[in-house]
């Protein structure tokens, strides 16, 4: 989508804090961080939701959640532990509607979240 913010930003026509990058997927640094770790890792193809990965989706999800963990370890909150989020929608807190999950760590996660 021309006009997505995180599609602009997996072709690198935006800038980002990039912190992890194959052929699949772009990790790069929140904007508005809430934990000393806080990145977000989109799939570089545009879906606009978790509701819009059917099952020929599958293993990109699954690669999805693959890739965050290798991006936990890079990052070095894997052993002490981690948050992965993923908003769906506007009720569930997605803002930017673009398939993206939020890795978070490098402090003791409360639980509920908000």
């Amino acid at each position: 989508m021309s006009d997505c913010i995180f599609c602009k930003i997996a072709t690198h026509e935006l800038n980002a804090q990039i912190v992890y990058e194959d052929d699949e997927f772009l990790a790069f640094r929140d904007i508005k961080p809430v934990a000393p770790v806080h990145v977000l890792l989109i799939p570089k193809t545009h879906l606009d939701s978790l509701l819009d990965a059917g099952a020929q989706q599958a293993g990109l999800v699954a690669r999805l959640l693959l890739t965050a963990t290798k991006v936990a370890r890079q990052l070095g909150v894997a052993e002490e532990g981690f948050r992965t989020v993923i908003n769906t929608r506007d009720n569930g807190g997605q803002t930017v509607h673009h398939l993206h999950l939020h890795l978070m760590g490098g402090r003791f996660m409360t639980w509920p979240p908000g």
